[in-house]
């Protein structure tokens, strides 16, 4: 197997921050309380979408750090699947930064979303890191 890049690292400690986050996001969305509420303080449109969904986007939250974290550990492991998981993963995440671009107008949030997640597509599509996944 060839080396791994050091993208990979990157990209799997991005999403193991990603896990670490969505997991306290929800516990702060299924458990309300005072400490976890000061963290909405930083971004109150958020709190809004997801308290109008209710207990059900801290289920999603729980669903996706429990995707995110095997990922990056397959990704650091050499796992094709990851690659792929990874790719669609950075890829919806874009399409939703767009999207919101588009109905918010939010151009400083949704284009510095599009150009993270553009990063990320990128690096993981430079020759080096298709190799070590064999993609």
């Amino acid at each position: 197997m060839t080396p791994r890049p050091r993208t990979v690292a990157i990209v799997a400690a991005f999403l193991f921050a990603a896990t670490a986050i969505a997991i306290v996001v929800s516990v702060s969305l299924l458990f309300p309380g005072p400490l976890l509420d000061r963290l909405w303080q930083l971004n109150r449109p958020a709190q809004a979408v997801f308290r109008a969904m209710g207990r059900l986007s801290g289920i999603l939250l729980l669903a996706l750090a429990a995707a995110t974290f095997p990922c990056a550990l397959a990704l650091l492991r050499g796992r094709k699947w990851a690659w792929w998981f990874a790719a669609a993963l950075f890829a919806i995440d874009a399409a939703g930064d767009a999207v919101s671009l588009v109905v918010t107008g939010d151009w400083l949030r949704s284009a510095s979303g599009l150009l993270v997640s553009g990063a990320f597509l990128y690096s993981l599509a430079r020759p080096p890191v298709r190799r070590y996944f064999q993609v």
